[in-house]
């Protein structure tokens, strides 16, 4: 039988069932210290609504309750004199460690809940330099190097460049998606040279091409110089 001072932990984050959560009630109005404990950890909680949540998995009950099961409450430690006394529990302490870690630091919080097989999201430009489908165009352009990947599956594309020169001052450069029947579409600006990775805006799935051409500052709706680059698209 569990410890009825080890639920605390548990109704604090209303992982008991009816009888349960019944029975510790009952006990909560006898146990200051647990009041004072579970009021605690609900403050603790509170402080989640900044985070991403992460719902629980179906487990998550099965799983802490068999886990405070295992683990031995200490008893009361008695301080001599006026001083009250305090009981420490392993469980519920723990889960307020995991609770607290990174709140206020502006980073995102991972809940003890987590599922194990969670993964860390990928960026849009990464889901297409890794995607199954992408396509990889490289021009040499004056001792720099620009490459188009494109994944039609994800309809994106990304420009990766190495060693570009930058833009002549007051200049950018402007990416374009070439559409049979329509043209030049502008897909996005690159203020900088060096190394840039820059997500194309528009409709990379049904292009026929991409490329590159120095503007004014702001862009153009249409190429108004010859470009420094082009790739031709492979055709389904």
């Amino acid at each position: 039988m569990i410890e009825i001072h080890a639920l605390s932990g548990a109704y604090a984050v209303d992982a008991l069932d009816d009888i349960e959560r019944a029975q510790f009630e009952r006990h909560l109005a006898e146990c200051a210290e647990c009041r004072a404990e579970v009021a605690g950890l609900r403050s603790t909680a509170a402080l989640l609504a900044e985070t991403t949540a992460t719902a629980p998995p179906e487990s998550l009950r099965e799983r802490v309750l068999a886990d405070i099961a295992t683990v031995r409450p200490l008893p009361p430690a008695v301080a001599t004199g006026a001083a009250t006394r305090r009981r420490f529990r392993l469980a519920p302490l723990a889960a307020a460690a995991a609770l607290v870690a990174a709140v206020g630091t502006g980073v995102v919080v991972t809940q003890p809940w987590a599922d194990d097989t969670s993964q860390t999201q990928l960026s849009a430009v990464d889901q297409v330099l890794q995607a199954d489908d992408a396509e990889r165009y490289t021009k040499a352009i004056d001792g720099s190097e620009a490459t188009m990947v494109r994944s039609r599956s994800l309809n994106k594309a990304v420009l990766v460049t190495k060693n570009m020169a930058p833009p002549p001052e007051g200049k950018v450069y402007e990416l374009w998606l070439d559409h049979e029947g329509i043209g030049m579409v502008p897909a996005g600006l690159m203020a900088q040279g060096g190394e840039q990775m820059i997500l194309l805006e528009g409709d990379p799935a049904t292009a026929t091409g991409a490329g590159i051409t120095v503007e004014p500052a702001g862009g153009s709706e249409e190429p108004t110089l010859p470009p420094v680059t082009l790739f031709a698209f492979e055709q389904a």
